[in-house]
């Protein structure tokens, strides 16, 4: 699978760019269950609805290359 992985969760678009997601899984450790590792070995989405928009920011944040952002329901980016 290439390019961009996107969802809307808790009111938020969030998106992985698979080309920039190297599989640190540091999403994985903040958000146990919002984020796994495919047979590539990039993240993509499992069950992002299973944990707290906290939890979901703080997975994003997490991400030490940049490769998931999220935008409020206005459009304005919240991460990174």
């Amino acid at each position: 699978m290439i390019g961009d992985e996107e969802r809307e969760v808790h009111g938020l678009r969030v998106s992985i760019d698979r080309t920039l997601c190297v599989g640190f899984g540091d999403c994985i450790t903040e958000a146990q269950g919002a984020f796994r590792l495919d047979e590539e070995g990039i993240a993509v989405f499992d069950a992002p609805m299973s944990v707290s928009p906290e939890a979901l920011l703080r997975a994003c944040r997490a991400c030490p290359v940049d490769a998931i952002t999220v935008h409020d329901a206005e459009g304005r980016r919240l991460v990174p």
